[in-house]
């Protein structure tokens, strides 16, 4: 389940094994809406910036993350980040997370076509049983993009994280399982030609 090298496209988006080499527009990345003020998110500040990438490569060595730094295929610019991660290879689960992007990319059919790859990759290739969302009870923008994906709530894990800050953060955990990608890649499909898009991968 574990690949390093790992590239996924569409025609929008390039999700690129995340290397050092990143950094720099990342940190630009970051500063469109100066997102490391929302404290519940995961965005890293400046002075954070490599702090947050030697703990992604630290989790990708132990086999437990596989980590992007997403490009958009128009401006050629990189937006934000994501990463498989949580990965349990013998019960075939994995989680989508960390995810960021750059203010001004939001709502833009960014995040469509990032999901539709990821979960084409876990489900079709890796064969996953389910694929896992996490986020903070706080967030409730992001509670509210991963529903429009399809994925349904498990529930909620209270005081289930300390926060850099010395919050402790509840957890809504959301899933997506195997027999109904089927009609969730029919959704977001569907939600793609709405627009007027494609995925074109």
């Amino acid at each position: 389940m574990n690949q390093k090298t790992l590239t996924l496209e569409s025609s929008l988006v390039r999700l690129e094994p995340l290397d050092e080499t990143h950094l720099p527009a990342l940190s630009v990345a970051a500063a469109d809406g100066r997102l490391w003020e929302l404290f519940f998110t995961s965005v890293p500040s400046p002075e954070r910036l490599q702090t947050w990438f030697n703990t992604a490569m630290d989790m990708q060595q132990q086999g437990r993350a596989v980590a992007f730094a997403i490009r958009h295929l128009p401006s050629g610019n990189i937006i934000g980040s994501t990463r498989f991660c949580n990965m349990d290879t013998a019960n075939k689960r994995v989680e989508i997370g960390y995810t960021w992007y750059a203010e001004s990319m939001q709502r833009s059919g960014v995040n469509t076509h990032c999901k539709l790859l990821l979960l084409q990759h876990a489900f079709e290739a890796w064969q996953c049983n389910a694929v896992e969302f996490r986020t903070d009870w706080l967030n409730q923008r992001s509670q509210a993009a991963i529903e429009r994906l399809g994925a349904k709530r498990d529930g909620i894990l209270r005081r289930h994280m300390i926060m850099p800050d010395g919050r402790v953060r509840d957890t809504v955990v959301y899933s997506i399982l195997l027999d109904e990608w089927p009609g969730v890649k029919q959704h977001l499909h569907f939600r793609l030609h709405r627009n007027g898009d494609s995925l074109q991968c």
